[in-house]
């Protein structure tokens, strides 16, 4: 069985007495330990996909597997335990606490998925992911002291920190400069590779296809074309 799998996913939004189906039937298994990228036009529906992938708004219809349980069957406290625990989410904003230190950011991140390690286990992960992502030096900075590309940088290592089997990333790169898109990029491929994370990512900036090794292509809300680049 595969990690994550969407079968005939479906997503019909009501306006009045008008219905406008935005997803028609979407068939995906994401490859495990692979980042995705879903890409096309805006409006093709990727950005609506990606979020009922992770639990964040619900399918008209369809199902969603994650380690064979189908996440569309589950009451919504059982999928929050999977959410926090399971997934990890970056967007196209950082989305920092503003009144948290980089280290007080993971920390909370740990807290809400109610971690198993010891305090002391945690400061020693907390200290390991932010040297990965380059930040430990500044782990008692605030985020309006932070650049564009250190803010995304901590919300990476915020979103990885609980070890997720899932990643979804949406737009991740889309705030940020090509230097500083590029050096995310190759943050967010390392840490797939060096952690077995799965990642399911939103993009409209071709040049970040050089980074992924699964694209799927997206137009009026279904799939046009699906290629392993890697």
């Amino acid at each position: 069985m595969s990690l994550f799998t969407m079968k005939n996913v479906r997503k019909t939004f009501a306006h009045g007495e008008v219905k406008e189906e935005i997803l028609k039937g979407i068939d995906v298994t994401l490859p495990e330990g692979k980042i995705t990228a879903l890409t096309g036009a805006s409006g093709s529906g990727k950005s609506t996909l990606l979020t009922i992938a992770a639990g964040l708004q619900t399918a008209s219809d369809g199902q969603i597997s994650f380690e064979q349980q189908e996440l569309t069957s589950m009451r919504s406290e059982e999928l929050r335990q999977i959410r926090a625990k399971q997934f990890g989410f970056i967007f196209q904003f950082a989305h920092l606490v503003p009144f948290l230190t980089v280290e007080e950011q993971l920390a909370l991140m740990l807290e809400t998925a109610e971690s198993s390690l010891s305090k002391q286990e945690q400061k020693k992960e907390i200290r390991q992911v932010l040297e990965l992502v380059d930040m430990w030096k500044r782990k008692n900075a605030y985020p309006p002291s932070l650049s564009g590309g250190e803010k995304q940088r901590v919300a990476v290592a915020r979103a990885i920190i609980h070890s997720p089997k899932v990643l979804f990333a949406d737009e991740p790169t889309a705030s940020l400069d090509s230097k500083r898109s590029q050096e995310v990029m190759r943050l967010i491929q390392r840490l797939s590779k060096e952690r077995h994370i799965t990642v399911l990512m939103v993009t409209h900036d071709m040049d970040m296809l050089d980074y992924v090794d699964h694209v799927i292509e997206m137009r009026d809300g279904k799939i046009i074309q699906e290629d392993s680049i890697h």
